[in-house]
């Protein structure tokens, strides 16, 4: 399709005809999942995606300007695959997180009094190796843990205190605890 061609298939989608849509997803499918499948290597994760692609550019077709339309449509498509990847690493640090949490949380033996002495050995004992860990963790970790989970300060507190983004604050939580994690299976 030359680009006088497809400035009349633009023109004719923009009047809501579908069979100029379909041509020009036919055109430029195998594009745009080669395009996709740069950044997702999961065919069926691919395929979903090229769909929110031309799903954008239908949407969008009414502003397209006569520009290179492959670029334009590359362009969609890479923004398209990024939004997928980023969505994906929030899911998985959240995911990550919530296993995480249960690291530090000290877990009492059920049913035993509250000054049983076995418990209270246990949750020294257990408090005593999670020290030992943090320990063994690099200080700008080891502290941003320390104020996170003991001292309970929020992100925005810790940001304030150590003088640095919240972003910074989440960036090195979800290190130190990742750290935390291997040390910890290392450990025992």
């Amino acid at each position: 399709m030359d680009s006088l061609e497809l400035q009349k298939s633009v023109w004719r989608c923009c009047k809501g005809d579908q069979e100029a849509f379909a041509e020009i997803v036919n055109l430029y499918k195998a594009y745009v999942f080669a395009v996709i499948l740069n950044f997702v290597q999961e065919r069926d994760e691919a395929e979903n995606i090229a769909q929110e692609v031309f799903l954008q550019v239908y949407r969008s077709l009414p502003r397209y300007r006569s520009q290179n339309f492959k670029a334009w449509l590359g362009k969609i498509a890479v923004n398209k695959a990024l939004d997928f990847q980023r969505r994906k690493e929030k899911q998985y640090q959240e995911e990550f997180f919530r296993e995480e949490e249960d690291l530090f949380k000290v877990k009492s033996a059920p049913v035993l009094p509250r000054n049983d002495p076995e418990m209270l050995f246990l949750k020294k004992e257990q408090q005593e190796q999670v020290e030992k860990v943090c320990l063994a963790l690099p200080e700008v970790y080891r502290r941003t843990l320390k104020k996170y989970y003991f001292e309970e300060k929020s992100y925005q507190q810790i940001a304030a205190e150590e003088k640095v983004t919240v972003k910074t604050v989440e960036s090195r939580l979800y290190r130190a605890k990742k750290l935390f994690r291997a040390k910890w299976e290392e450990g025992g």
